[in-house]
């Protein structure tokens, strides 16, 4: 890997390490449910070694399931390095990648404290919670690098739809951020603690009954879903066929999936396994959300410019430089 970024690289071959990061960043947030679900928050009870005599943890089930959680944050350290000499070295070089790349730096470090924090403060479900943000955040930042990372190097981009349906991608964001939030809010309160079960008086919730957080979360699901049926709709009608019809399509059939998961695991008693496909879930429902949105703009057709719009912007509909010419229809 290093001797491969020590060259220049392609824009295609810099597209597949911003995957690479993109996919990692999701594994660790499995791998993180993973340690909740099995009690496994306190299996390693220093930071950064597992133990204060050890750095590798015992061969037991706790510390190695919080072990492994922490050797995935290493090879996503590895990615978002490369994610960074990359871009430097991808020809040609772009400052936007360059520093939604740092932007990655920062989100691991961030999250490398804040799991330091949930160590010394014996899980406690607001900083356990930080830590699912954080990691959303990341998975956000990773997505628009990704994206970007697969634009023209040499055209701009504009809108792809009307400024109405624009802003409905703007509120589709909104509401896939109401509801990834107010599903942290549901595990927090719920059964899983992250804690050793044999230890129940360690164990510390969110203030919020479950069910109160489960209706809250469902109202904001049932929101994010209306605006996703309406801008789909809009979308087949205007602009049908395409990328863009296709983020909207594969967004509906996740939230539909997701929808049933969700009542599936709290009509079951919150299994683990069910909770762990719903975390997958959100983080591909967060991924698509934003996949939509960014789709609403797309580069310029060689030959073309901008036309005007209302309100100062591009117009949907760009216009060739032949029709600019007096004479020319």
């Amino acid at each position: 890997m290093i001797r491969r970024l020590s060259k220049p690289l392609t824009p295609s071959a810099y597209r597949r390490i911003t995957w690479g990061a993109l996919a990692l960043l999701v594994l660790i947030v499995l791998t993180g449910a993973g340690v909740r679900l099995t009690g496994s928050g306190l299996g390693c009870t220093d930071w950064p070694n597992c133990t204060d005599t050890q750095f590798v943890a015992p061969m037991e089930l706790h510390p190695m399931v919080e072990f492994m959680n922490r050797l995935v944050t290493g090879l996503v350290s590895i990615a978002v390095a490369a994610a960074v000499l990359g871009s430097l070295r991808r020809v040609p070089r772009r400052r936007d990648l360059t520093w939604l790349s740092i932007g990655l730096v920062g989100g691991v470090v961030a999250q490398i404290l804040v799991g330091r924090v949930v160590v010394v403060s014996d899980l406690n479900p607001w900083w356990v919670q930080m830590h699912m943000v954080v990691s959303l955040v990341l998975v956000a930042d990773a997505t628009l690098l990704t994206h970007r990372a697969g634009l023209p190097d040499d055209r701009p981009v504009r809108p792809a739809v009307t400024p109405a349906l624009l802003r409905w991608g703007g509120l589709l964001v909104v509401m896939a951020t109401t509801v990834v939030l107010t599903g942290t809010l549901v595990t927090g309160s719920g059964p899983h603690s992250g804690h050793n079960e044999s230890d129940v008086t360690a164990i510390r919730r969110l203030p919020i009954a479950v069910h109160d957080a489960a209706r809250i979360h469902g109202i904001a699901m049932i929101g994010f879903l209306a605006v996703t049926v309406w801008i789909l709709v809009q979308i087949r009608r205007h602009h049908p066929g395409g990328t863009l019809q296709g983020a909207t399509d594969l967004l509906l059939t996740l939230l539909v999936i997701q929808a049933g998961i969700g009542y599936a695991q709290y009509f079951t008693g919150v299994p683990p396994l069910l909770v762990a496909l719903h975390i997958l879930g959100a983080c591909l429902v967060w991924f698509a959300a934003l996949n939509v949105f960014l789709h609403m703009r797309s580069p310029l057709e060689s030959g073309t410019v901008p036309g005007p719009s209302l309100a100062g912007e591009p117009d949907a509909s760009p216009r060739t430089r032949g029709d600019l010419v007096p004479g020319r229809r």
